[in-house]
């Protein structure tokens, strides 16, 4: 992984020793800690983004700062089937997707969710077995990976953003639960209850700690809380990563061998990575580069977006909002104070609702309307 510059504070130094001091012991240490070492090397799936793309790509940013690529796959193959339900075949979406720029100091966060729906023109890509992927105009954005793989995922975003991608993180449903298992769950607080028959979530209001499994379907839930939308969905991904960052600094990770071997087999195990991270020193070096950004140096936005122009059911960036949010990341400047300002409400925080007044018995109810059948992808 390219070297990336920062400012050391005492505590970031601190944790870059211990990040350190067990990437020395694995890579240096005899009998089980060898044996941990090439276990652990041997769990993390790898693909060779750079070769795939060549050189017609965005620059990469001189200046210390650099941009990840997350996605979270919606496949249902092995255990993602039993756990998030529904069918897609064969084939596999990026469900989720956020753009994570790192500042060049690496104190500082910028992560910008792009809804899955959003129309984009997808450029033309090459997919895993060499076969050409020819481009398309008002493509959903979600559709490149299913098209072309993580490089047709990775190319696309360059395009929409215009930044580097400098590296590539994937993980599936049942990779995802694994971890939020691994770190000892989630705590998440509602004001309004959850009850999601696709999920299969169920929440009364208050606060919740949740296990892998309860924790992904609060990620997926669409239909139980706000309007339905994915940018109601988007909001409670948002609200499930900060948490995720509180529970893993709380946790004592290098202070317990036991646990960090347990943690660091289950994530090797749950994420396909950029051939560059694709090593134990590798990601314990991007870790220790992360581990000064927790909850409140995060600021996390959706890309602005509006109604597709004669598709209700599509968005498309808006502008100028878009344009401005991904120049001030190239700019590495933080997020326009306009587009936070402007960000959607998290449903599963809604301000309480006035009870509704009686309707008076002269006027009889109306006849609810048949609900919407819900798509099997969600």
């Amino acid at each position: 992984m390219a070297e990336h510059k920062r400012v050391p504070s005492r505590r970031r130094k601190v944790l870059r020793v211990a990040a350190c001091a067990f990437a020395a012991l694995v890579v240096l240490g005899g009998g089980a800690a060898g044996y941990a070492y090439l276990k652990l090397d041997g769990n993390i799936k790898s693909v060779d983004i750079n070769g795939r793309l060549g050189g017609a790509r965005p620059p990469a940013a001189t200046d210390g700062s650099f941009n990840i690529l997350v996605l979270g796959s919606d496949s249902r193959a092995g255990e993602n089937g039993a756990l998030a339900g529904g069918g897609t075949g064969d084939t596999a979406r990026s469900d989720t997707a956020m753009v994570v720029h790192v500042g060049q100091d690496h104190a500082r966060a910028s992560v910008v969710s792009i809804p899955r729906d959003t129309l984009v023109d997808r450029p033309d890509c090459t997919d895993a077995n060499g076969k050409a992927v020819p481009a398309a105009r008002r493509a959903m954005y979600n559709s490149a990976f299913e098209a072309g793989g993580a490089a047709c995922a990775v190319k696309t975003t360059e395009q929409l953003t215009g930044l580097r991608m400098d590296h590539y993180l994937q993980v599936d449903f049942a990779g995802f639960a694994r971890v939020v298992d691994a770190i000892g769950g989630a705590t998440v607080t509602t004001t309004v209850a959850i009850h999601d028959r696709g999920s299969g979530l169920d929440l009364p209001a208050g606060e919740h700690h949740l296990d892998g499994q309860q924790a992904l379907a609060f990620v997926r839930t669409r239909h139980g809380v706000g309007d339905g939308s994915d940018l109601g969905r988007i909001e409670l991904q948002k609200q499930m990563v900060k948490s995720l960052l509180q529970q893993a600094g709380g946790i004592g990770l290098y202070s317990d061998p036991v646990k960090l071997w347990s943690i660091g087999d289950t994530m090797t195990k749950s994420v396909t990575t950029d051939s560059a991270l694709g090593s134990v020193t590798s990601l314990v070096g991007l870790v220790q580069e992360l581990k000064g950004i927790g909850p409140d140096q995060l600021t996390m936005v959706t890309l602005p977006v509006e109604s597709a122009p004669g598709d209700p059911n599509r968005v498309v960036p808006q502008q100028p909002q878009s344009q401005q949010l991904w120049a001030a990341l190239k700019a590495d400047r933080p997020v326009p104070q306009g587009v936070v300002s402007a960000q959607p409400q998290n449903p599963a925080q809604a301000a309480p609702t006035a009870s509704p007044t009686a309707v008076p018995k002269a006027v009889p109810k109306p006849v609810p309307k048949p609900a919407a059948t819900a798509t099997a992808r969600r």
